[in-house]
């Protein structure tokens, strides 16, 4: 029996293995560890030479990070940290991520870094909400040329149904947590994603903009 590939750090037992079993290395959950684990599990996956990505980080943890490898990319709208150990290679497939507002940008931002250490090619399209129908037509052209498309929408989260009512290729909604009360963070918009009459819309869970991101980089990528 081979014994799978971990390293082991202070805190976590690291999944050396999961690149080869699914395409790309595991991805660090930053939201409750300290800084110096995060360092640490960062450091585990660069010296296996694998590109490390961490999502819902602190700038505390960016700063830890940054203190090991200098040419960290952090964004702070997506609480994101990313090393890309790699050269530059051609980007694959392409993905258009599309908000309703501006109030759904974290949770795009989340998406589109995902994407990018993925190696995909992303398309931005902001603020194309149902209130104002005619932003989005006007985006049908861009729409059209994507292999997959992420829609992020809070609110009653109609957005993604109107979208997949106009395309060929898979739509992944993302509900957020934006909106008033009755909006209960997102649920009514996860519940309206849900019931999409749209038969290529597929839902993932509220402000999950990595898990929507990571799954069109499967699609996209598969494509080529």
């Amino acid at each position: 029996m081979i014994t799978p590939a971990t390293a082991i750090t202070e805190s976590a037992r690291v999944d050396l293995d999961r690149q080869l079993r699914c395409g790309f290395p595991e991805v660090v959950f930053c939201e409750g560890k300290t800084a110096e684990s995060v360092a640490e599990i960062f450091a585990a996956l660069v010296e296996a030479e694998q590109d490390a990505f961490g999502t819902r980080a602190s700038v505390e943890q960016a700063i830890a990070v940054r203190a090991r490898f200098p040419h960290v990319e952090h964004n702070l709208i997506a609480r994101t940290i990313r090393v890309r150990l790699a050269s530059e290679k051609p980007l694959v497939g392409k993905v258009a991520v599309v908000t309703a507002g501006t109030s759904d940008r974290p949770v795009a931002e989340e998406a589109i870094e995902t994407l990018r250490w993925m190696g995909c090619a992303v398309e931005r399209i902001e603020d194309v909400g149902v209130a104002g129908p005619q932003r989005l037509l006007a985006e049908l052209p861009r729409l059209r040329e994507a292999d997959v498309v992420v829609v992020i929408a809070g609110m009653e989260g109609a957005l993604p149904s109107v979208v997949g009512g106009h395309l060929a290729c898979p739509v992944i909604a993302v509900p957020t947590s934006v909106g008033y009360g009755a909006s209960f963070g997102g649920i009514a918009a996860l519940l309206g994603m849900l019931n999409s009459c749209a038969a290529n819309v597929t839902v993932v869970n509220i402000d999950a903009g990595f898990k929507a991101g990571y799954v069109a980089g499967l699609i996209a990528t598969r494509k080529q």
